[in-house]
């Protein structure tokens, strides 16, 4: 194993806080390892460490001190992503339930994509192997990170997205022969793409579409 770097939480913290890094768990968006994180009364750091060199954060909630005068006993003890939802248990305020909202550096299609990973029971400890079934939501969320990445080109991407919306209006053999072209296009871009690898996943995902339509499920 080679060290890549540290995750500290952005929030500057007062003396009357206290503030270390406790439970958390992954939130099953597909393409990337975004982690969900309690800091007791730090709050919640939600960051990406897809590179695991240069990790961010891209969300956050935090109460403040429970006590501006003096230190308390408060803050998030463990914050777990669990079938849509994030749930903090706080030491000093109850419980917390959150919802992820799109914004820049997430997209609503992978949340959407994240939302499809249910579990009946779910400990993180555990370390559950994360699947997503064939979907257009998770091929969705796979272009949103290439336009991220600038993986493809705006124009390659916005044909893309016409060409899902087309096959998921489709039905039958149109469906199967929108999907089987794409997937044949995309595997040509692959070799030319900045993030050959996120296209091969997309293209992983069109292809289980084509095998979903030719049994007939959606």
């Amino acid at each position: 194993m080679k060290f890549q770097s540290y995750y500290k939480m952005l929030a500057p913290q007062t003396a009357n806080e206290n503030c270390v890094a406790h439970n958390g768990s992954l939130i099953p968006i597909p393409g990337r390892d975004v982690m969900v994180q309690s800091w007791y009364q730090g709050g919640i750091s939600i960051f990406d460490w897809t590179d695991p060199a240069h990790p961010k954060e891209i969300a956050f909630f935090d109460r403040g001190p429970i006590d501006g005068t003096q230190m308390g006993n408060a803050g998030t003890w463990s914050a777990y992503w669990y079938n849509g939802y994030i749930y903090s248990s706080e030491i000093g305020r109850g419980l917390d339930v959150l919802e992820l909202q799109p914004g820049g550096l997430i997209s609503a299609n992978e949340i959407a994509a994240a939302k499809l990973v249910h579990l009946d029971y779910f400990n993180t400890q555990d370390q559950p192997k994360l699947t997503w079934p064939a979907s257009f939501v998770v091929a969705r969320a796979y272009v949103d990170q290439l336009e991220r990445s600038s993986g493809l080109s705006a124009e390659r991407l916005k044909a893309v997205r016409q060409e899902l919306a087309r096959a998921e209006k489709s039905h039958g053999q149109a469906r199967r022969d929108a999907l089987t072209q794409l997937a044949t296009a995309l595997g040509q871009d692959a070799s030319a793409s900045s993030d050959r690898a996120k296209v091969e996943k997309l293209t992983a995902v069109v292809t289980e579409l084509v095998n979903t339509a030719a049994t007939g499920a959606q």
